[in-house]
């Protein structure tokens, strides 16, 4: 899933990349960029940043469906 997608479908995921000081929020390449991009290109720990998407996506509920962070 690109970055612009999973803003569209969880649009509380934005916060999590304006507190880390990412710039995906906005940029244009967030149309073919993915999570996995985005932790490669700042240099973060993918497990740790997808959970922090997952809690911001949406609190308190468990991930049968569709991940927010795939």
């Amino acid at each position: 899933m690109t970055l612009a997608c999973l803003f569209a479908r969880w649009p509380e995921t934005p916060g999590v990349f304006i507190r880390r000081q990412m710039l995906c929020y906005g940029c244009p390449v967030a149309r073919f960029h993915t999570v996995l991009d985005a932790v490669a290109e700042y240099g973060l720990e993918e497990a740790e940043f997808r959970a922090e998407l997952r809690m911001a996506a949406e609190p308190g509920e468990t991930f049968s469906r569709t991940d927010p962070t795939g």
